[in-house]
């Protein structure tokens, strides 16, 4: 079984919970691990080299889910527009450029780690999971975990990671920090802004951003 590891901070917590879930259970022997960022990720999930991932909410639309995934109820501060002549694109993200268009938020967009050291030297950005739920009042879900098959193994997860608050070890905050280039309690902070339960709100605020995505979609053929 291949599973997309997609190694930004935002899912540190996630890595932790899965390298012991894997230790206590059958699947020790048979998880590997494709590491890439989400764009890739992406397409490697959809041609099905991989069997399960975080898959950005643009290409999740028609895939098989559970009910996890990377929520933001309101500043995220690792998904910015920083101030550029011209638009550009994160090559890295596909639901992050589409919420810029969606925002009418003009720049370069700016995801993941790199983001986040931005975001720590205080230069001006725009937030975009803040302007979405400043604009619509609902919490903005960037990425849900999909795979092709075992439903069972994958609500067992979702169902044993969402229970429990994970704690981060020593020894992995200083790996985390030595390859991001982000302090420890600057990367605890930033997880505090970051949730993972796709409820009843996040639903909502995905079923609109596909609307709005529609929307954006149908005026770049015009």
């Amino acid at each position: 079984m291949v599973f997309g590891k997609i190694e930004y901070l935002n899912l540190l917590p996630f890595h932790v919970f899965m390298k012991r879930f894997t230790k206590s259970s059958q699947q020790s022997m048979s998880m590997h691990y494709y590491r890439g960022v989400p764009a890739k990720t992406n397409q490697k999930f959809i041609s099905k080299k991989v069997d399960a991932a975080f898959i950005s909410s643009i290409r999740a639309k028609r895939q098989k889910h559970v009910n996890l995934g990377i929520v933001a109820r309101g500043e995220v501060l690792s998904v910015l527009v920083i101030p550029h002549k011209k638009d550009v694109s994160d090559t890295e993200s596909e639901t992050s450029n589409v919420l810029a268009k969606i925002l009418n938020i003009q720049g370069e967009v700016l995801i993941g780690d790199k983001a986040l050291r931005y975001y720590l030297q205080n230069k001006p950005h725009t937030d975009l999971a803040k302007t979405w739920s400043e604009k619509y009042k609902l919490p903005f879900v960037f990425a849900l975990l999909c795979y092709h098959k075992e439903k069972t193994l994958y609500k067992k997860i979702e169902k044993n990671f969402l229970k429990r608050r994970v704690k981060i070890p020593r020894y992995i905050l200083d790996e985390a920090s030595k390859r991001t280039g982000v302090a420890h309690h600057d990367i605890l902070n930033y997880l505090k802004h970051i949730s993972y339960n796709v409820d009843k709100k996040a639903k909502k605020g995905l079923d609109k951003f596909y609307k709005e995505a529609k929307k954006v979609s149908v005026n770049n053929k015009r």
